[in-house]
Order: structure tokens, then C-alpha cells, then sequence
């Protein structure tokens, strides 16, 4: 063999063996991906830039297994919904078919990051986000939210029967004003009508006693409605809505789940949440003024949750702005973690998974414990 038919012999077997190498790294690189994807505990699907499917993990199949069987790569998400409508896979779409279609298509072409939520057949809710990618595709986010709506819908229940119960108590406390007090005025007004006319000193000793145990009486029974009042005060700021304003409280998380989260406790209870990403954007919504409240994440992109405490502290004291009561809401919760956060001017420290009545709890506490200073 000539030299030159030598060396090309040898550059062929050596650019199969890379081109061996390079595509069993890309295998590997993509087996990688797929694990990584599958890990993740949302639904997630990655489709192209005209709406075609190229992956999906193990839990987005979960939780649309009525459809399951009709992914597979180049597949049209949207003939996929269509499909599922034509099995009546989702309820709200029943007598509108079309209109829903179409309203969903919309909001796929535009994939904007807006969330909106969506209940399939067996009764599950979920909360779909969907954005482009830097190649014009889509990646898309769906989080099951079943246990969170019925959480919303129990309390929503609870505060209702409160409310109930808060205007029974009132009708109960004005009635029990009404009933003890004006008896009580009668004995008082008659006792000291009678301590005016001519009594022997025997009689004006009995009246003299008679107006001792009525004002004795008195007393106890102010002392009685008074603390039924301020009962009833307690309630009302317990139900974290008052008649003039409802609460505002600003909520700081980087992930969408858990703001959603959020979200979903505290408007049920008519409290106005502004949610925000991250710790910078927490204390510029902060120094906007307005909120009775914050919620603070520790582990945050930008500014971190504990840096933002600092930094809304120390404006507080430059200011002169009263304090805001402000509470972690972190995974981390370690006695280290709960030290940090009270070094840095937090007033509670809850652990996630949040739940609500832990979150009201904390937020009664910090709330009530900012009166009393006030006071």
C-alpha cells in the first residue's frame, strides 16, 4: 500500500472512532437529561416551536395518563387536547368545545409565562405555566394543585362559619349589655332616689348597702362585656380582614409553586398578597410602602431572604418607618437557620411545606406582638 493510501486508511479509522465517540458521549448526555427530567417532581414538556412534542418526563404522562398513549415525538400538543376534549378529558371545555380549543391554542402561541389553571376528568386541578425558549419552542410546567384547592375551599368554609360566629357573638354581647345593664341602671337610679328622702338611720344603712352590691354588680358585669369586646376584637383581627381595609401582605419566593402556594392560603381569606422572586425586588416592593406584612424565602436569586431582612431593618431605622412584621418560610430549619433569621430581624420562622394554619398562627402572632409595642 502507498504511503498516502496508508495515512488515509488510518485518518478513516480514526474519524469513525470519533464520530463512535462523540455520538456515545451525546447518548450518554442525553440519558443524563432524561434522568434529570424525571427527577423533577412537576410535569414537564418541552415542545418545538410549532407546538410539536420533542420530550416530556415520567410525571407529566402521570398526570395526563388518559392521554398518555398519544404523545410520542412530533405529535401537536394541541390535536393531543383536541383529542382529549372528544374523550371529555376536561370538564370545563363540555358544551364549548371549540371556543375552549381555541382560547387554549391562544395561549400557547403565546406562552408568556401566564399561569392558569385547568381540572381534568377525575377531578384533579392543575396549575399549567408554559414560556418560550431561546429557540422558539416552549418548555411547559404543570403542577398538580388539587390539595391546595380544597385547602382554599375548607378554609374559605372555615371563615365563613367564623364570621357566622363572630356576628353571634356580637348580637350576643349587645344583648347581654342590653338585658344587665338596663336592670342594673333601675336598682342604681332607685337606690339613689330613695337615699334622697327622709330614712331612719336603719333604712338609709339598708339603701347604702344596696347601692354597694349594685355597683359591685356593675362592675362585674362591665368587667364581664369588656372582656367579651375585646374577645371579639381578637377575632376580627384573627380573620386577618377588617372591615376597613383588608390585610396586605407581600410574599417572597423564586419558585412559582410555592408563590402559587401562597397565593391560594391567603386570598382565600381575603387578604391581598403581592408576590414577588427574589430578595431585591421583596424590599423594593417594601419601600413602596403599604403592606402589613412580609413573607420571606431564605434561598433567593439576587438578594438572598436574610439579606433583604437586614436591608428593610436597617431602612426602618434610617426612616423612622414602623416595623413590619416579616416571617421566613424556608425548608431550612435547622436551629442554625432559625438563629440566622432571627439575627436578621425575623419575627417567626415557619417550615415548609407551609401549612395553613401554621401560616396564620405565625402571622396572628407577629401581627398581635406588633399592636402590643405599638401600645
Amino acid at each position: 500500500m502507498a504511503t498516502g493510501g496508508i495515512w488515509r486508511w488510518i485518518g478513516a479509522r480514526l474519524g469513525g472512532r470519533a464520530v463512535a465517540d462523540a455520538q456515545a458521549q451525546a447518548d450518554l448526555a442525553e440519558a443524563r437529561l432524561r434522568d434529570a427530567i424525571d427527577a423533577i417532581p412537576e410535569g414537564v414538556v418541552f415542545l418545538d416551536a410549532e407546538g410539536r412534542y420533542i420530550l416530556w418526563n415520567r410525571r407529566y404522562a402521570e398526570i395526563y395518563h388518559r392521554s398518555a398513549d398519544l404523545f410520542r415525538p412530533g405529535a401537536r400538543l394541541i390535536d393531543t387536547l383536541r383529542e382529549g376534549v372528544a374523550r371529555g378529558d376536561y370538564p370545563d371545555a363540555i358544551g364549548c368545545e371549540a371556543a375552549w380549543l381555541a382560547e387554549r391554542e391562544a395561549k400557547l402561541a403565546r406562552a408568556t409565562g401566564e399561569r392558569h389553571e385547568q381540572q381534568v376528568s377525575d377531578g384533579r386541578w392543575l396549575m399549567i405555566e408554559e414560556r418560550r425558549t431561546s429557540d422558539g419552542g416552549v418548555i411547559g410546567l404543570r403542577v398538580d394543585i388539587t390539595e391546595m384547592k380544597q385547602q382554599a375551599a375548607a378554609l374559605e368554609e372555615a371563615l365563613v362559619h367564623a364570621e357566622a360566629a363572630h356576628r353571634a357573638k356580637a348580637e350576643f354581647l349587645a344583648d347581654m349589655s342590653h338585658e344587665l345593664r338596663t336592670p342594673l341602671n333601675g336598682v342604681l337610679g332607685l337606690a339613689q332616689a330613695l337615699d334622697a328622702t327622709d330614712l331612719c338611720p336603719e333604712q338609709r344603712a339598708l339603701v347604702s348597702d344596696i347601692r354597694a352590691a349594685a355597683r359591685q354588680l356593675n362592675r362585674i358585669v362591665n368587667g364581664l362585656l369588656d372582656y367579651g369586646d375585646a374577645d371579639l376584637a381578637v377575632d376580627e383581627r384573627a380573620g386577618v380582614a377588617g372591615s376597613d381595609r383588608p390585610l396586605r401582605v407581600l410574599a417572597a419566593d423564586d419558585n412559582p409553586t410555592n408563590r402559587k402556594v401562597i397565593e391560594l392560603m391567603l386570598e382565600a381569606a381575603g387578604v391581598q398578597v403581592t408576590t414577588v422572586e427574589n430578595g431585591y425586588e421583596a424590599v423594593e416592593a417594601w419601600r413602596a410602602g403599604g403592606y402589613d406584612a412580609v413573607l420571606m424565602d431564605l434561598r433567593m436569586p439576587v438578594t438572598d431572604g436574610l439579606a433583604a431582612i437586614r436591608t428593610i431593618r436597617k431602612d426602618e431605622a434610617s426612616l423612622g418607618r414602623a416595623r413590619t412584621p416579616t416571617i421566613v418560610l424556608s425548608a431550612n430549619t435547622s436551629p442554625e437557620d432559625r438563629a440566622a433569621s432571627a439575627a436578621a430581624g425575623a419575627d417567626g420562622h415557619i417550615a415548609k411545606p407551609i401549612r395553613v394554619e401554621t401560616l396564620f398562627a405565625a402571622l396572628d402572632a407577629a401581627l398581635s406582638s406588633q399592636v402590643a409595642q405599638a401600645v
